[in-house]
């Protein structure tokens, strides 16, 4: 799908899956049609994006979260290559 307006079969411009008005654009998580008054922007990340409200009662507007995975992968990662070199000098010197 892809990330603009969808019409619908009518010809008519897309419809706000919350309220029925005339769409804006698709929200951001969800890529439902959404309008103006039933979006929100997000918070924390370099670009803002609409999400709709239905989407920020279920996750919020902030992008925090998904930033906090990717910062655990990296830790975990590190973590693990850290090991790795430690095994091999402790094993390296026999």
């Amino acid at each position: 799908m892809s990330d603009q307006l969808q019409t619908v079969s009518d010809g008519g411009p897309a419809r706000c899956a919350i309220c029925g008005a005339e769409a804006a654009g698709p929200c951001a998580r969800c890529h439902a049609p959404t309008c103006g008054d039933c979006s929100v922007l997000t918070e924390g990340g370099a670009k803002l994006w609409a999400i709709c409200l239905r989407c920020e009662r279920r996750g919020g507007r902030s992008l925090g979260g998904g930033w906090s995975v990717v910062g655990l992968w990296l830790v975990g990662i590190l973590v693990a290559l850290g090991l790795v070199v430690a095994l091999i000098e402790v094993y390296g010197r026999h």
